[in-house]
């Protein structure tokens, strides 16, 4: 008898023990039941549903889905499948592929070097980097008295002028610097890129960011520093300047400044071999709109050329600032509510507020985005909703960005809510379901 009252009260004990432990590391936000922070259990059911008729559609394989609000995860669903073919359905440690997600983190680990002191947003970048001393503008040639509206990739339709002024820290954050992508639509650039062998953060690179970095620079600009809005390769030249002010890899500052001090343990740039069968499988649009499954090697839309198996090729030195990253939406979760509490998560301070308040402003005013759909202005790596948005009803200042595989998130500080959705799709042009979310994550918003 008096072994088994000892054994009940054992039992009981550890049972209080696992109520009160805290959250280790990996296990994302504290939870909290949907109510408890003001939203609409039945509003984020629909969330589910919305995904689950994707995937009954297939038109998408499988998402996980993510809503948190004051600081608590009040909703984590993972529906479909991890991989269709091998019948493993999706669970919420997924690992995806962000691709342009990343793009905010190098741009945070910048901003942290400059609450140092290391370095100046006004800075020149070839204070940094010299290569970016002396630069030149492509310019099409004018026929007659106009400027060529379509002219062609050949040197002969263009003019090469002087740079107006250095490039800065703060163009390249802002992608103002007048760099770009091969794949948007710059038939010069596009196609000394491509001869250059520009690696862009999609593909497997047989150099070092270093060596990408002086490539890229040796090559004309898309326009003057700070007269337009373009998107590029911006977010890895900020990589590699982390590397060169740091002395350390990109891969290791994110490792041992950002992914440890907030608890991010499945991020990575190059995914560990025990976690690769955690890996979604990447898909595209099949016959009829139903997806099909992305084969290991180069897969090639016109300018654009990405491959699935990136994130366990060997890197030679290459860490793509604005592309490279796989991770999961319980570690993004957490890099986002840093930004709403500030600059800090769980007592550890990564950024000052001031600086956090610059990053989710719009720093682009008059300047037209190329990519709206995150909102009408831009900062230090974020989109940001300068007024409320009729589409997703997310209200002005929310900020968000996305990656390429189809995943979003957004970060709305008024109402304190975080949302993020991860598939594993592309093209996604035809889907609506990063709208639907966002409005349906709104409409669910009650006060506390």
């Amino acid at each position: 008898m008096q072994r088994s009252k000892l054994a009940l009260a054992l039992s009981l004990g550890f049972l209080v023990l696992m109520s009160v432990r805290p959250l280790s590391a990996g296990e994302g936000l504290p939870r909290a039941q949907p109510d408890q922070v003001g939203l609409d259990a039945a509003g984020l059911e629909r969330v589910g549903q919305l995904f689950r008729e994707a995937v009954d559609q297939k038109q998408i394989a499988g998402a996980v889905v993510l809503v948190a609000r004051h600081g608590k995860m009040a909703y984590l669903d993972a529906v479909g499948m991890r991989d269709v073919e091998s019948g493993i359905a999706m669970t919420p440690d997924t690992i995806f592929r962000i691709a342009s997600m990343t793009k905010p983190i190098t741009s945070t680990a910048v901003m942290m070097l400059a609450d140092q002191g290391r370095l100046d947003l006004s800075d020149p970048i070839a204070r940094f980097l010299p290569e970016f001393k002396f630069m030149k503008v492509a310019v099409p040639k004018k026929k007659g008295d106009a400027v060529a509206t379509s002219p062609g990739n050949a040197a002969a339709d263009y003019e090469l002028f002087d740079a107006y002024r250095p490039i800065t820290i703060r163009d390249l954050l802002m992608h103002t610097s007048g760099l770009c992508y091969r794949f948007r639509n710059h038939p010069l650039v596009g196609r000394l890129y491509s001869e250059a062998k520009i690696c862009d953060g999609l593909s497997p690179c047989d150099h070092s960011l270093a060596e990408n970095v002086r490539r890229l620079a040796r090559l004309p600009l898309v326009h003057q520093p700070g007269t337009a809005w373009e998107y590029g390769l911006n977010t890895d030249v900020l990589g590699r300047l982390v590397e060169v002010v740091s002395g350390q890899s990109l891969d290791a500052f994110f490792a041992e400044r950002i992914f440890a001090p907030l608890k991010m343990t499945d991020s990575h740039f190059v995914l560990p071999e025990a976690k690769r069968k955690r890996l979604a499988a990447l898909y595209e649009p099949g016959p009829g709109g139903k997806i099909a499954r992305v084969g290991e090697g180069p897969t090639v839309k016109g300018e654009l050329i990405y491959w699935a198996n990136l994130p366990y090729a060997e890197t030679k030195g290459y860490f793509s600032g604005g592309a490279g990253l796989v991770s999961t939406a319980s570690d993004y979760a957490r890099f986002l509510q840093m930004f709403l509490n500030g600059g800090e998560l769980d007592g550890v301070r990564l950024l000052r507020p001031q600086t956090v308040a610059a990053m989710t402003c719009n720093q682009t005013e008059g300047l037209p985005l190329g990519i709206p759909v995150h909102g009408f202005g831009f900062g230090y790596g974020f989109g940001v909703t300068t007024q409320p948005s009729a589409t997703t009803k997310d209200p002005a200042g929310t900020f968000a960005w996305g990656g390429i595989y189809y995943t979003d998130f957004w970060a709305d500080p008024q109402h304190e809510v975080i949302g993020i959705m991860m598939t594993q799709v592309y093209p996604s042009g035809q889907l609506k379901l990063r709208e639907e979310f966002h409005r349906l994550v709104n409409a669910a918003i009650r006060q506390p």
